[in-house]
């Protein structure tokens, strides 16, 4: 879904007409037809001539730095400061990774379907199926407690860029600035959560070139009160993710309730729209896109290209293999592995989309086009240059340096995903070996006594799966070739020379950690026969251990180095744009301003809006086949469902990962969508924005209250959105 955005082309005339006008490169629909555009279209254009557009680095404007000149001039809108903090506090930020927002005076908030999936598996009770059958809380009593979800409210934010650069300046060295920094922050973040009891975060913007400190109030009493089907919430499954024309209810309704454990009085909320989201109508988007990388140098982008994003993919394709394996072999684990595998895919479709945007040697130019304007701007300006001139060769130094580094550590390195317990096994062997070497007085307490026998019985987990843990090591053993090599003793010691699985049968033939029963034996022979031992886990674990750490430490050193350069160029930024562009996304509030608007692809034109009845079409057209199946309410619709009404929209706003849940409203504030995902072009905005291809996936508001009145009949919830308030 909308973990990253996506979208389609344009008609050859429409793109050059827009192009042109926004001062971009004149690229025909074959060049942009897909994210990577294409090779060929370098044949024939003269990259000399592609500019960067004024837009490249997006619309997330934050509420600090909002644009409103511009939108004066763009929509004959002139919002006031009062309008600002009003949308603002009504936005949430939904847990760690959605977006939200009051809906009711009542504490209601809104956010995607695909945002409450973890919510729907936690409130599931034995014999129930909610993720099938979806959630109605036909009363307030049946609106069900998540355990540890939370909602934070941006109710402050406050400038702390000089206090910042301050300190930061008293440093002699690079690195020192680093610490500087990272030191006065904690003080800052310390000092401001006392004072306020918020819990807050200072976020650097422009990559260093402003520092704001966001306070949050934090609701952690949050109850479920409505969740669709997740073939409803996700219909078309992963085929039809980053596409449009769409047909998702991917929305769900939440309460939040006060320390009295009644529903929570909300001062600032937004209202429903009447007729929703209209064609041509200047819409905004309002949430906290998760992270994006346009102002980044081109090496960083390089680097991405050729070393981190195919790595990445490479990382998602065996995950999707490896838990699709076991969701075979164990269906009784569906709903627990479904919604990982729904990740991953999501995930590999988005880095796909990238990696080809990255790959496209003229959106690349674009971003050379804007690197070499700045930097021209910067050397000749002769305060600047000084300061800030020797910055883009000290990263390009640094990012060569670590795409041997990188690799290395992305072999040897460990992750809670693709990890073979097999290593943690030999890891906690060792430290046992250690301690028994030791008097028994100068040993933790949990390899004395009882405890002792309790710890030797953990080492091997109870819930070991063989399978699972011999795929993951063979995946482990190919990574290990692949980026370090035969050549290296490490490898070549702990595969015994042999690649595939001739390495995987080697190792498994010669460990002696493979069962609990095995592990008893080898910890009965003492510590010095397992610090010993010829079991490869163990060897490898003790023979890499210093070359591991020297590895992360030269790795850590680069990345804190970058970040110091990265900042100062920020400071440049700063000073040479302002807050004409704005800063990356950090997963913070930004609003993205854009109108509602379909677009051409594939030689016809997607309308700006879909209804119920291409839902339908759809289901047919795929002979009622996952993933275009309906669940059972839907398949006959009720007779009082208006076929006709908008479902799912388009607009021109700008969103990433993060945005998922953003309310999409118009000038009055009101709700006339949901945002939850993107068309396939605009998967490349994670380094740049295209305001000629990029369009955000919407469900549109008036579907999201016929489908909750007319087919859920939730009477209860339709009323509190168009009247603000719980229906008594």
């Amino acid at each position: 879904m909308l973990k990253r955005l996506s979208d389609s082309l344009k008609l050859f005339l429409f793109v050059a007409v827009t192009l042109l006008a926004t001062n971009c490169a004149s690229v025909s629909t074959e060049a942009q037809s897909t994210s990577g555009s294409s090779v060929q279209s370098s044949d024939w254009l003269n990259l000399d001539t592609v500019k960067a557009g004024p837009f490249d680095t997006g619309k997330m404007w934050t509420f600090e730095f909002p644009p409103i000149d511009y939108f004066e001039k763009e929509y004959g809108f002139r919002p006031t400061q009062e309008w600002f903090d009003h949308v603002r506090m009504s936005a949430l930020r939904f847990a760690n990774y959605c977006s939200a927002s009051f809906v009711s005076e009542d504490g209601l908030v809104m956010t995607n379907h695909h945002c409450a999936r973890q919510s729907v598996t936690q409130v599931t009770r034995e014999g129930e199926d909610l993720h099938a059958n979806g959630f109605i809380a036909s009363s307030m009593e049946e609106e069900r407690p998540v355990p540890g979800l939370y909602v934070d409210q941006l109710v402050l934010i406050k400038d702390v860029t000089d206090e910042i650069m301050e300190a930061v300046e008293m440093a002699k060295t690079d690195e020192e600035r680093v610490q500087l920094e990272d030191d006065v922050i904690q003080k800052i973040e310390d000092r401001e959560a006392k004072a306020t009891g918020l819990e807050v975060a200072v976020t650097k913007l422009f990559n260093g070139g402003k520092y704001s400190l966001y306070g949050y109030r934090r609701y952690k009493d949050v109850r479920l009160v409505f969740a669709p089907e997740d073939q409803l919430g996700f219909f078309g499954g992963d085929p039809d993710n980053f596409t449009y024309p769409r047909y998702n209810l991917d929305c769900s309704f939440f309460r939040v309730y006060d320390e009295n454990g009644q529903p929570l009085k909300t001062e600032h909320f937004l209202k429903w729209s009447k007729d929703g989201a209209k064609a041509g109508e200047a819409v905004f988007v309002v949430g906290n896109p998760g992270n994006t990388d346009r102002l980044n140098t081109v090496a960083q982008l390089e680097f991405m290209r050729d070393i981190q994003y195919p790595r990445t993919l490479e990382l998602l394709n065996s995950l999707i293999d490896l838990y699709k394996n076991m969701l075979k072999e164990n269906p009784e684990r569906k709903l627990q592995l479904q919604d990982m595998i729904f990740s991953f895919e999501n995930s590999k479709k988005a880095f796909e989309g990238i990696l080809k945007g990255l790959r496209d040697p003229i959106l690349m130019k674009r971003k050379i086009d804007f690197e070499e304007t700045f930097k021209s701007k910067v050397k000749s300006n002769p305060e600047l240059n000084k300061k800030y001139g020797d910055l883009w060769d000290k990263i390009a130094k640094i990012r060569n340096e670590l795409r041997d580094v990188s690799n290395k550590n992305f072999a040897f390195g460990k992750n809670r995903f693709t990890t073979p317990q097999y290593f943690t096994i030999a890891d906690q062997l060792i430290s046992l070996a250690e301690e028994l070497k030791k008097p028994e007085s100068e040993r933790d307490e949990l390899y004395v006594g009882e405890e002792l026998e309790n710890t030797v019985a953990s080492i091997f987990p109870k819930d070991f799966d063989e399978k699972m843990q011999q795929r993951l090591l063979q995946n482990r053993i190919d990574v290990m070739v692949k980026y370090v090599g035969m050549n290296d003793p490490l490898v070549k010691s702990f595969t015994g020379g042999k690649t595939g699985k001739a390495a995987l049968d080697y190792i498994l033939s010669k460990s002696k950690i493979t069962s609990a029963e095995k592990i008893k034996e080898l910890v009965k022979q003492g510590p010095d026969a397992i610090l010993n031992s010829d079991d490869p886990f163990i060897q490898f674990a003790l023979n890499s251990k210093e070359t591991v750490e020297k590895i992360q430490k030269r790795n850590k050193e680069l990345l804190d180095l970058e970040e110091s350069y990265s900042s100062q160029l920020g400071k440049a930024l700063f000073e040479v744009y302002g807050t004409s562009i704005p800063p990356d996304a950090t997963f913070t509030l930004r609003i993205s301003d854009g109108v509602v608007d379909g677009f051409p692809y594939n030689g016809t034109v997607a309308p700006p809006f879909t209804t119920f009845y291409g839902l339908y079409d759809r289901y047919y057209s795929f002979n009622k086949e996952f993933p275009w199946n309906l669940p059972d309410r839907w398949i006959t619709p009720p007779a009082e469902l208006d076929l006709s009404t908008p479902f799912n929209f388009v607009s021109t706003n700008d969103i990433i990962g993060g945005n998922s849940g953003s309310p999409v409203i118009n000038k009055n504030a009101e709700v006339v969508g949901l945002a939850f995902d993107g068309n396939i072009q605009s998967l490349p905005g994670n380094f740049i924005f295209r305001t000629e291809e990029n369009r955000t996936v919407s469900v549109h508001s008036k579907g999201m209250v016929e489908a909750i009145d007319k087919v859920y009949k939730l009477k209860r919830l339709s009323y509190e959105l168009q009247n603000s308030k719980m229906m008594k």
